[in-house]
């Protein structure tokens, strides 16, 4: 029999808590952001890494994620 394999711990760069692996935040961060800038990162095309790259600058920056703002 061989050892199962476990799953990553991921946590919330943003609070530090755990967090599903594949999501940028955990729920409660994730629901803090404004809906523009969710709906925003929630897009997948060319410029996804970009708004990722924003999002962790925000965070880098120590500003709160409640006055995020992520353009499409």
């Amino acid at each position: 029999m061989t050892p199962r394999a476990r799953p990553a711990t991921a946590y919330c760069r943003a609070c530090r808590g755990r967090k599903t692996p594949g999501h940028y935040l955990c729920e409660t961060c994730w629901f803090t952001v404004p809906a523009p800038a969710r709906r925003a990162l929630t897009l997948r095309d060319a410029q996804a890494v970009d708004r990722l790259r924003a999002l962790l600058n925000h965070i880098n920056s120590g500003l709160p994620l409640a006055d995020l703002e992520i353009t499409p």
